[in-house]
């Protein structure tokens, strides 16, 4: 039978994120002038085809279908990146000369959340078959079993980062890539350079485009005088930034976090989402969740997710299979990494990277994708012992 527990774990994180964009989208519904009720509908839609996915595909056979829906994943994800920017704008969305979203039946899809599923099992399915421990084999010969993986990975990173202008989903992308890499047996040494060029990889995408440097500047006017509280007095001034423009969502965002105390202001009767936070219901909903219901509100919400994943890791601790080792280790990954990522944007700690929430956010592309991978860790739980 499948893992009952992490079907209910999920559902109801899903619950939660309907409940939560029907009330933070009140300003959102008035500001593009539609129906009250346009934004619960299209999640209650998209929630209830996420519950009914996960089932789905829990009742099939993994031996018989893990495969061909993980490769599917994979392969169509990435040919649909590549093909994107060359689509009429009938067919892809474009939003500040990004293409990043296909139209189906008008709703919007982001191929990019469905490659991170796919990409996963794929490195696990390759993984199992390639890697080992190093054994003293030599750095050429770990560069030669990973030159396939750094390829496959560079020209995603190309797409995304690039292209698609998406830097955060590249850096959910880079991490959960680098933690596999030790879990698959990569020496010590290996894995750190390829931290290190990966670090310097990021650290050129972001200097080559503006908008991303911007970004960086504004986050650092609001952190740097709590930043820089532990820096010798001769380094701050070096540090120290003048005449940035503090992050207006950031501030609107710690402001509704601090409104919010320990139960928050209750459901529905949040200010912060008046206007003053955009896209509440979307990137910022982890914000807009704290002022309604406060610090004890997201420790609910984060006591849920952390028990989605470590059931998710249990199904990786307890296998003897290393393509379902490999692949729920993924998932458990790219699900932390984005909803830290996110809540740590929100926060102010880090620049905030677009990310969404999986299974809370509004939207159908990560509803979907985050379904899928649900399901099919769900579709592996019959064959492990999860007691």
């Amino acid at each position: 039978m499948p893992d009952r527990k992490l079907f209910i774990l999920a559902s109801t994180l899903i619950t939660i994120g309907i409940l939560a964009s029907y009330s933070l989208s009140a300003y959102t519904t008035i500001l593009f002038e539609v129906n009250q009720f346009h934004f619960i509908i299209r999640q209650i839609l998209f929630g209830f085809l996420g519950i009914f996915i996960i089932w789905f595909l829990s009742t099939l056979d993994p031996d018989k279908w893990l495969h061909p829906i993980g490769l599917v994943l994979f392969i169509g994800s990435l040919g649909l990146m590549t093909i994107m920017p060359f689509l009429p704008e009938s067919v892809v969305t474009e939003v500040g000369g990004a293409k990043r979203w296909i139209k189906i039946v008008g709703f919007s899809l982001a191929p990019v959340e469905f490659f991170k599923v796919g990409f996963i099992y794929f490195l696990a399915w390759s993984f199992s078959r390639k890697m080992g421990p190093h054994s003293g084999l030599g750095m050429g010969y770990e560069i030669k079993r990973f030159l396939p993986y750094g390829l496959i990975f560079i020209y995603a990173l190309y797409i995304i980062a690039d292209i698609q202008k998406d830097l955060g989903q590249s850096l959910v992308l880079g991490l959960t890539l680098l933690i596999l890499l030790i879990f698959a047996g990569s020496s010590f040494r290996f894995f750190s350079i390829i931290l290190a060029l990966t670090f310097v990889a990021f650290i050129v995408l972001i200097i080559v485009k503006p908008h991303r440097i911007d970004r960086v500047l504004n986050w650092w006017s609001g952190a740097q005088n709590t930043v820089l509280d532990y820096f010798p007095a001769f380094m701050v001034m070096q540090l120290k930034t003048v005449n940035v423009n503090e992050g207006y969502q950031i501030g609107n965002s710690l402001n509704a976090i601090y409104n919010g105390g320990l139960v928050g202001s209750g459901y529905g009767s949040g200010s912060f989402k008046l206007g003053f936070l955009s896209e509440v219901h979307t990137d910022f909903i982890l914000a807009g969740i704290a002022e309604e219901t406060g610090f004890a509100g997201i420790l609910v919400i984060v006591i849920l997710f952390l028990m989605l994943i470590f059931r998710i890791l249990r199904v990786s601790k307890r296998t003897d299979d290393d393509v379902i080792h490999f692949f729920s280790l993924g998932i458990a990954l790219i699900l932390t990494f984005a909803f830290i990522i996110n809540a740590y944007g929100i926060s102010g700690i880090i620049p905030i990277k677009g990310i969404s929430v999986p299974l809370l956010s509004y939207g159908g592309s990560v509803m979907i994708a985050s379904s899928v991978a649900i399901g099919m860790i769900l579709m592996i739980t019959k064959k492990v012992d999860m007691r």
